[in-house]
């Protein structure tokens, strides 16, 4: 049986990584430091953060669509009606959105 502190080890993964600069209105900045501050994170965290859940959110959405398309071409290859091909993705979509 695995100890405690050998189940909670966390082990990350260096990935490199380059630098960015852009420009943010100054209003916004300060609405940034505010909240970075209120979450006890620094800044560039938060970005961070904000960068990672947006892009997460994305991929997912991508990553949807290609099984969406997918699905489309394998009930094209065995049902011949168009409608009744969009009214399963219809289904399929109104049952995994959010």
């Amino acid at each position: 049986m695995n100890k405690p502190e050998e189940e909670l080890t966390l082990q990350l993964h260096p990935r490199p990584k380059q630098t960015v600069s852009l420009e943010i209105p100054s209003d916004t900045l300060e609405s940034l430091k505010k909240v970075a501050a209120s979450r006890d994170m620094s800044l560039e965290a938060l970005l961070r953060f904000y960068i990672g859940q947006g892009l997460r959110q994305d991929l997912a959405k991508l990553f949807s669509n290609r099984i969406l398309e997918a699905t489309a071409q394998v009930l094209a290859r065995h049902i011949q009606s168009e409608e009744e091909i969009s009214d399963i993705l219809q289904e399929i979509r109104s049952q995994t959105s959010p």
